[in-house]
């Protein structure tokens, strides 16, 4: 029995020093911490659907204005955005406060949004967007804001058997003074065939089977004032 126990006795020591009876196992990782998305913004200045006669001038065609937003919750920086109406052309710039300058030209129409970021995430928040006019020389009466497309949506596949479509688009002028649209459609992707006006905001057009048509909105004012929507697109199946 005496030799049970020195057995027992010396392979508790053994078990010991080699380590036998510890745990030496790294500690599991730490869970990475959990980053909330950042939340959209509000826009405060320039105003939707205004035109913006704040800024610095810069000569005849060029000033800065100064576009601000509110802070938004769970945001370290923000992309503001701002899209001449009139060129296509989009200036983005990146900052951590509220407020940006942009340079952009003057007497044109422009929409802008914001976009919220955050570190330790790629989710991002956008915000509404908004529409002005940069106040230039010697305008007394602004062009219309280019005609937005409602319906169909760009790249819309329709299954129709009636022959017509309807389409419908939203117009808006800071004078508030349209006096109308002319509708252009085509199955050739620049359309130049005006297939009417109407001092509404749809229309009932004839279409065929298998074909992609495009279309855009020439909108007027009582000025005299015209405004061409972009290109919108959408095929007929039938």
């Amino acid at each position: 029995m005496k030799l049970v126990y020195k057995a027992l006795f010396l392979s508790s020591i053994l078990l010991a020093s080699c380590g036998g009876g510890g745990d030496d196992s790294p500690p599991p990782p730490t869970p990475p911490e959990m980053v909330a998305d950042p939340k959209a913004t509000t826009l405060v200045f320039p105003e939707d659907n205004t035109e913006c006669n704040e800024g610095v001038i810069l000569n005849e065609t060029r000033s800065t204005v100064t576009f601000r937003w509110n802070a938004s919750d769970d945001t370290d920086r923000y992309e503001v955005n701002a899209r001449n109406l009139s060129t296509n052309q989009n200036i983005a710039v990146n900052t951590q406060t509220p407020q940006a300058d942009l340079t952009i030209d003057r007497g044109a129409p422009y929409e802008w949004f914001v976009i919220s970021k955050a570190t330790g995430t790629t989710a991002t928040a956008t915000s509404s967007t908004f529409k002005f006019y940069n106040q230039g020389p010697g305008i007394e009466n602004y062009a219309p804001f280019p005609a937005e497309v409602v319906n169909p949506a760009r790249g819309s596949d329709l299954m129709n058997t009636s022959g017509t479509v309807m389409l419908e688009w939203s117009g808006s002028d800071i004078d508030n003074d349209i006096t109308g649209y002319e509708i252009l459609l085509d199955t050739a992707a620049d359309p130049m065939q005006s297939i009417g006006t109407t001092a509404e905001t749809s229309f009932e057009a004839t279409v065929n089977a298998g074909e992609i048509y495009y279309w855009r909105i020439i909108s007027t004012d009582s000025a005299k004032n015209t405004s061409e929507s972009e290109i919108f697109e959408f095929r007929v199946s039938s």
